[in-house]
């Protein structure tokens, strides 16, 4: 079952996405430029998914905790999936940047 679906029925382990924030973790937002000037979390970083693969230089450390989030939680999903299959070691899909926003305070 893809993480996504297994999100949805709440089978995915839960993570702390706040704890990982407060210790630094990157939020990276994959919508593209245009709907991340519409809003975003500050501090965020944006390079959209289908950028990620030649974008890979802006994230050098591949052992940095990455949360990736869209709009809805799709895109976030390929993306976490593609910078899992390219060594980084600690990404989770953070979903809709709204939500993120909201239950941190962020």
């Amino acid at each position: 079952m893809n993480d996504t679906l297994k999100q949805i029925f709440g089978l995915a382990p839960q993570v702390d996405f706040g704890e990982l924030i407060k210790n630094g973790a990157i939020l990276l937002d994959v919508r593209t430029k245009q709907e991340y000037a519409q809003g975003h979390i500050e501090g965020s970083m944006n390079i959209s998914v289908d950028m990620l693969p030649q974008s890979l230089n802006k994230l050098k450390n591949k052992d940095k905790t990455i949360i990736t989030c869209c709009a809805s939680g799709m895109r976030s999903g390929s993306a976490k999936k593609f910078l899992s299959s390219n060594g980084y070691s600690e990404v989770y899909n953070g979903g809709s940047w709204i939500n993120l926003k909201k239950k941190y305070n962020l």
